[in-house]
């Protein structure tokens, strides 16, 4: 089963992505605490969406799926971004991840997104068959570009003076 996630599943979602983290050998940079999540997932103004998959015979949460909406330029609507799709290993094979999958791209349809992207590491062939598998289209032309740490406090330190916060959604902040 496919449902929406809820705020009693928080401590839930954040163990998978914990889960999710040490698989992708990277558990040290899963830092997200449980009130972190549950203001991004549930707060008044929600960050992200979720869906949690369980088990149809005992009702255990097996898996989830982490979204957002992004917007594109070029056709001018929004699209779905899928930060995390994690299945226990436990649960694999059992069709959740599809049904996941499956669960957000009628998502994308009720709601109008023409796009549906995420990103998967070149390393993880198991995940990029099964992507193969239904059909996805890799990007290959298209690199991630993150910028993080000292990077970005320096890159923010160079806000040009000239700027000025104006009351909207993207201030800036003011020069000191």
């Amino acid at each position: 089963m496919i449902r929406a996630a809820t705020v009693k599943d928080v401590a839930e979602i954040r163990a998978m992505i914990r889960e999710l983290a040490e698989y992708e050998r990277a558990g040290e940079q899963a830092r997200a605490t449980g009130e972190q999540l549950r203001e991004a997932l549930f707060g008044e103004h929600p960050a992200a969406f979720a869906l949690i998959a369980e088990d149809d015979g005992t009702g255990e949460v097996v898996g989830y799926a982490l979204w957002f909406p992004h917007f594109s330029t070029w056709t001018g609507t929004r699209g779905m971004h899928l930060e995390d799709l994690y299945v226990r290993p436990s649960a694999r094979g059992g069709g959740h991840g599809k049904a996941l999958l499956a669960s957000l791209a009628a998502l994308c349809e009720q709601r109008g997104y023409e796009r549906f992207e995420w990103w998967v590491l070149a390393w993880n062939e198991p995940a990029i068959d099964f992507y193969k598998s239904l059909g996805v289209e890799f990007l290959d032309e298209w690199r991630v570009c993150r910028l993080s740490g000292e990077p970005l406090r320096e890159l923010a330190a160079r806000v040009p003076a000239v700027l000025v916060q104006g009351g909207g959604s993207c201030d800036l902040p003011s020069q000191q």
